[in-house]
């Protein structure tokens, strides 16, 4: 059979393929790894995985790539992103060098309100020009599918602004990108003291106006799903209020995800879970109970401990536990101005392994087939497998543990998506 592209002759071709669903308990320590493996590829799509001298005796290819000896893998799935945005807030990292916490910040009008005065500000064709960058040093770090959150905006008009660019990005580049929108993500100054009623316009408002865009959007089209997001956290919104947002968002179908227990635990975590959240995000205080709740739940945990590098912190989410009672865990970036500058998978997957415990196959799976199941997308990425698109890896290495084992560099030495050899 003729085909596109045939990549064969690597060290191992690391599938991360196994049953449906994300990766659980001992089923992480398994990649997949085929030594002397190869791939094919027509029309976008992975059409065989095998040994290299059977798929060179089965197909020929338009275009064949002699890995020579590295590693291959699947592209990066990086299922928490902030990365539309406007300015920086490079001064708050001397603040915070200084002793400032991530909250005292916040009360003196950085963090996130700061970020939203320079995002309301910037209009659509800004945003995608001030992201491209950073999706450019996504790519190039392996990162081939993203999800990404608005936030930034804390207003009807920039929320949906956030949403253009997002959607203007996805056109632009070739890392395929999945829609959250995240109007509680704080509070914005203009609603001081009336949290409730900033949540009403959340609901009457901005909700049904996400879904009328998401409905007319290429997204939609190609099946790509929209997701409403909160952060349920002291300063931010309270349990109470957490609920009306996202029980709204479910109602016009968009899939629960939440940001919970990053610095306490107020009930958010049991309250996704309740209602039937794809993920949960951060977990940094998240406790046993929590944990057994996660274990038997079917969302997958997303651990970002490119924060609590960042912040300078020492108490990262017990993601050993958590794999170890048998929940799904990933692993994100959670690239955004403030608390996690970080466009880098294989850096956070580094620091998983060493302050969290994870072994590089788990952290390798959390970075793949887990995270694209936390946004919604594992049937089509995160994995070298049968009828998956064509997102692939060939690093300068020949062992995939090199990924976490080295840091601070980048292994990556191509980058294909659906097919394109980038």
């Amino acid at each position: 059979m003729h085909i596109d592209l045939l990549i064969h002759s690597a060290s191992q071709v690391v599938t991360c393929a196994g049953p449906p669903g994300p990766r659980r308990g001992p089923a992480m320590a398994d990649v997949g790894a085929i030594p002397g493996g190869a791939v094919a590829v027509h029309q976008g799509t992975i059409i065989a995985v095998g040994a290299s001298d059977e798929l060179r005796a089965a197909y020929t290819a338009d275009r064949e790539i002699d890995a020579a000896g590295r590693a291959v893998c699947p592209g990066f799935v990086d299922p928490h992103t902030h990365l539309v945005y406007a300015g920086d807030r490079v001064g708050e990292f001397e603040w915070r060098i200084a002793g400032a916490s991530y909250l005292e910040i916040q009360a003196a009008g950085g963090g996130i309100v700061a970020t939203m005065r320079a995002t309301r500000a910037a209009g659509v064709e800004r945003l995608v020009a001030e992201s491209l960058p950073r999706l450019r040093q996504m790519l190039a770090l392996g990162t081939t599918t993203a999800e990404v959150k608005t936030g930034y905006g804390l207003s009807l008009d920039a929320e949906l602004r956030q949403l253009e660019a997002i959607a203007a990005l996805d056109a632009a580049q070739p890392i395929r990108l999945v829609p959250t929108f995240l109007p509680a993500h704080a509070l914005p100054p203009e609603y001081a003291g009336r949290p409730d009623a900033y949540i009403d316009l959340v609901i009457r408002e901005m909700l049904p106006a996400a879904a009328r865009w998401h409905a007319a959007s290429a997204f939609d089209g190609a099946g790509v799903p929209l997701f409403i997001d909160v952060f349920c956290e002291r300063g931010a919104f309270d349990v109470a209020q957490s609920r009306r947002v996202l029980e709204a968002g479910r109602a016009l179908d968009m899939g629960v995800k939440a940001h919970v227990d990053e610095f306490t635990a107020l009930g958010g975590l049991e309250l996704a879970l309740e209602l039937g959240a794809v993920s949960v995000d951060h977990l940094d205080v998240t406790g046993p109970a929590g944990i057994a709740l996660l274990a038997d739940s079917t969302a997958v945990a997303v651990v970002i401990p490119a924060v609590t590098f960042n912040l300078g912190g020492s108490h990262y989410a017990d993601a050993r536990a958590m794999i170890d009672a048998g929940a799904a865990v990933a692993l994100t970036t959670d690239i955004n101005p403030g608390s996690a500058p970080c466009p880098s998978m294989p850096l956070v997957m580094a620091i998983a392994c060493r302050y969290q415990r994870l072994l590089p196959a788990e952290a390798l799976l959390a970075a793949t087939v887990n995270a694209a199941h936390a946004i919604g997308v594992g049937n089509r990425v995160g994995s070298l497998e049968l009828g998956k698109a064509a997102d692939i890896l060939i690093l300068d290495a020949a062992d995939y543990r090199h990924l976490a084992y080295e840091f601070g560099g980048n292994l990556i030495s191509q980058v294909i998506k659906q097919g394109v050899i980038l």
